[in-house]
């Protein structure tokens, strides 16, 4: 059964720039876009809030979301449990919503799955490892040994990007977004919806 919404589940590396780009296009005020909040395991960041970031929780709480299959898809990433919760999606899905995932490869591959008609996957590539590592050292939230886990990723994640519908390499932020807008536009009108 398909819907009227559009599920845009964009993904990188870490550092890669997914989470601006879609902060940046959600803040542009289209009253159909809406985020998934991931729920983790993780710490909470510094300026990170509970239901607006992420849904932080135990991993108890966690490992019930699972068992009462109420996640759409999760992953153990970077030794944290980060996951989808499902009942959301669906109702934005039937009230024509565009939802967008800032999540990793293999839960985007997972998403695609469980909701193959309504999604459109879009991958943020870094212009070059340098850069990458670069941007992850610069925005100071994790310790040196964090950034080596994340890195270590990074030659998986960019395989698995390959498969993608769509790679935007992430140069210049400006231009960044303008693509994504036009991918998801297109998506829009192939769908017969008004982007």
């Amino acid at each position: 059964m398909t819907h009227k919404g559009l599920l845009v589940v964009i993904s990188s590396p870490s550092g890669g720039g997914k989470s601006t780009i879609i902060r940046r296009i959600i803040s542009e005020g289209d009253p159909r876009c809406r985020y998934s909040i991931s729920a983790t395991t993780r710490a909470m960041r510094p300026g990170e809030k509970d239901g607006i970031d992420y849904w932080f929780v135990d991993e108890a709480a966690f490992t019930e979301m699972i068992r009462r299959d109420e996640l759409a898809e999760y992953e153990q990433v970077h030794g944290h449990l980060y996951g989808t919760p499902v009942r959301p999606i669906e109702k934005w899905l039937q009230e024509g919503c565009i939802v967008f995932f800032d999540i990793d490869v293999k839960g985007a591959f997972a998403i695609q799955r469980r909701f193959p008609d309504e999604t459109l996957m879009i991958f943020i590539a870094p212009p070059d490892l340098e850069t990458l590592r670069q941007r992850l050292v610069g925005r100071g939230t994790e310790a040196s040994e964090a950034v080596r886990i994340r890195l270590e990723r990074v030659p998986m994640e960019m395989e698995m990007g390959k498969a993608f519908e769509f790679t935007v390499i992430n140069r210049d932020l400006h231009r960044s977004i303008a693509r994504v807008k036009k991918i998801i536009a297109g998506r829009l009108a192939e769908r017969g919806a008004v982007a």
